[in-house]
């Protein structure tokens, strides 16, 4: 596998423990601005990661939540992102 694909993942899964740390924080602090606005821009930070991740290596989630690759990249090719 080529550096990028495990630089994205890696970089997806920080990103990953962020947006649930924040979200826990959230859950007992609704009315921080500051973690709103922290959380919100890793959102946006995760959605590009994954958008090039995806634009490379294929479709990192299921059930909708990442289109097929119209190019014939499949559910079935491995990789898949857990298993490495």
């Amino acid at each position: 596998m080529k550096a990028d694909y495990y630089r994205l993942l890696e970089e997806l899964q920080a990103i990953d423990f962020v947006l649930v740390e924040l979200n826990l924080y959230l859950d007992t602090h609704p009315g921080d601005p500051q973690a709103t606005q922290q959380y919100n821009k890793y959102c946006r930070i995760r959605d590009q990661l994954k958008k090039q991740y995806e634009a490379h290596f294929g479709p990192l989630q299921h059930f909708g939540r990442s289109c097929m690759d119209p190019r014939g990249q499949h559910w079935n090719e491995p990789p898949w992102p857990w298993q490495v």
